[in-house]
């Protein structure tokens, strides 16, 4: 496989929070999003029912039966709850806040489902915060099937045939379209920016802030693939509850006001 330039990781220092409490960004790439799309719908539900009570071996059983998914399949469940284990359990702060938050504001939960399908899924992050945003310095800016199977041949030579990289492509593209990035179509897609809300890049922000991920926290993938980058950025950053972010030349200071994810929700959101 190839594999672009890396941007320096962004190592958090002086953070007493471990891996276990927040998580790690996944690195190793896979094709889950042939199973599940983003499906923000179903996000809402599993963190509106998701119960820490149950265990995981036990989940599928209570869900179906509670009909936490409506009326969908047994199979359809366990794939459900398969992925949210990875998109959401894997962090277990970020589930905990989001169990008691499950945020009304359909931009929000977009957002946020976009940024967790990131984190668990390197192909359509390199796809969304590396591919497309070098596509927005187009005259003018669009994607298509066609041209989203290049750049998968260019990163992954034959890693997978044709027909299934023509499948991850249209994979890639459904979620992408559903996050916000850019319009439906079964031709050319024009490349968008979607809504951010101040919740969701302050959410997203003290998430990444204990780990270490691609980039830093003024530069990577999560917020260039919602065109939050340079002057753009740190005009939203100058105004965002829950910090005071500052500059001065190469020097930046984002002023964290709480110590971690779960004291910003409770502080901002006012959860429990």
């Amino acid at each position: 496989m190839k594999t672009a330039p890396a941007l320096p990781s962004h190592v958090p220092q002086g953070m007493s929070c471990t891996a276990h409490s927040h998580g790690a960004e996944v690195r190793e790439v896979h094709t889950r999003l042939l199973r599940m799309a983003l499906a923000p719908e179903e996000s809402r539900a599993y963190w509106e029912h998701v119960r820490p009570e149950v265990p995981p071996d036990r989940r599928a059983v209570v869900a179906f039966e509670e009909r936490w998914f409506g009326n969908k399949s047994m199979a359809r469940v366990r794939e459900l709850l398969a992925t949210f284990r990875q998109r959401f359990d894997a962090y277990p702060m970020a589930l905990e806040v989001l169990r008691h938050w499950r945020p009304s504001d359909p931009a929000t939960r977009l957002n946020l489902c976009h940024w967790h399908m990131q984190l668990t899924d390197p192909l359509y992050r390199a796809f969304t915060g590396t591919f497309l945003e070098q596509r927005h310095l187009r005259p003018q800016p669009s994607v298509d099937r066609d041209v989203t199977v290049r750049w998968m041949h260019q990163m992954f030579d034959d890693r997978w045939g044709s027909a299934t990289m023509i499948r991850i492509a249209t994979g890639l593209l459904t979620c992408a379209t559903a996050a916000g990035l850019c319009t439906p179509g079964t031709k050319g897609r024009r490349l968008t920016s979607p809504k951010v809300t101040d919740d969701a890049l302050a959410y997203l922000l003290y998430l990444l802030r204990p780990m270490t991920f691609e980039g830093s926290l003024l530069d990577n993938p999560y917020l260039a693939s919602a065109g939050l980058t340079g002057g753009v950025l740190e005009q939203r950053l100058r105004r965002l509850p829950g910090m005071a972010f500052r500059r001065m030349g190469e020097l930046w200071d984002f002023g964290w006001q709480y110590a971690d994810l779960q004291a910003w929700a409770q502080h901002t959101l006012a959860l429990p």
